[in-house]
């Protein structure tokens, strides 16, 4: 398999290429709006057709490139099927594997972040989306977030894989690019060292986070499958520059 780790800085997203080098077609995982060029580049220079798109969730951080890619590549777009998104090709199960060539996925209910989230395994490589990140866990206390569920979903699900698995995040905002399942179990300061489900909610409730600066324009963006709304303050325009200028936008 071929594989990549691509980073967008605005956002602090993680994108994943993988690549199946008999058939020569790759998805993307997590692809960001105003890293297309970038992503598309890439598949070029690996010899890739982009296949399909695959989302963890629907953001509150960032516009997903999906639709975009899908007018300018056909690439079809993949998406977990409980969000009911009229605008996806392929909806994404729990039991259900997801194949391109070689490659196969098996998709991981993991609610808590969003009600939606789903992590994705593939051989010893996990991508977590937001529901595992390094030495954290995404926030709980939005877009139908439940602490007691991603307490749930990591514990029982996600630390239940094998230690040696891999942990490839959507976010990082350290510059720490990959994690394991031993790691992540044995040190994870909200989830990991054996912290009771009482302890995280207790943990989580606390928090006080702001109000997420662009979730009112990345949610009904990322709903419609990657739609820049046309009213983005100027502050907020760097989360879709390169499509606004594009002719493809």
């Amino acid at each position: 398999m071929i594989f990549r780790q691509l980073s967008e800085p605005i956002s602090n997203t993680y994108t994943y290429l993988l690549g199946c080098e008999t058939t020569g077609q790759a998805m993307l995982i997590d692809p960001v709006i105003n890293s297309i060029d970038r992503d598309l580049q890439v598949l070029q220079s690996l010899g890739l057709t982009l296949a399909y798109t695959l989302d963890t969730h629907i953001h509150a951080d960032h516009i997903t490139a999906a639709r975009h890619l899908k007018e300018r590549v056909e690439s079809k777009i993949a998406w977990p099927a409980i969000d009911r998104l009229p605008c996806t090709d392929v909806g994404i199960v729990e039991g259900m594997p997801f194949q391109l060539g070689s490659i196969t996925l098996d998709p991981l209910h993991t609610p808590g972040h969003t009600d939606g989230h789903f992590a994705y395994r593939c051989n010893d490589r996990l991508f977590s989306g937001d529901a595992l990140l390094i030495d954290g866990c995404g926030r709980t206390d939005f877009q139908n977030g439940d602490a007691e569920a991603l307490y749930k979903s990591v514990t029982e699900k996600l630390f239940a894989l094998s230690d040696d698995v891999l942990v490839y995040p959507a976010h990082d905002y350290k510059n720490r690019r990959v994690s394991s399942i031993g790691q992540e179990k044995s040190r994870n300061p909200r989830l990991g060292q054996g912290r009771s489900v009482d302890e995280f909610k207790a943990l989580m409730a606390g928090l006080h986070l702001p109000y997420p600066k662009f979730i009112d324009f990345a949610v009904p963006g990322n709903r419609q499958c990657g739609m820049c709304p046309e009213d983005l303050p100027e502050q907020m325009r760097q989360y879709c520059e390169h499509m606004a200028g594009s002719f493809q936008g």
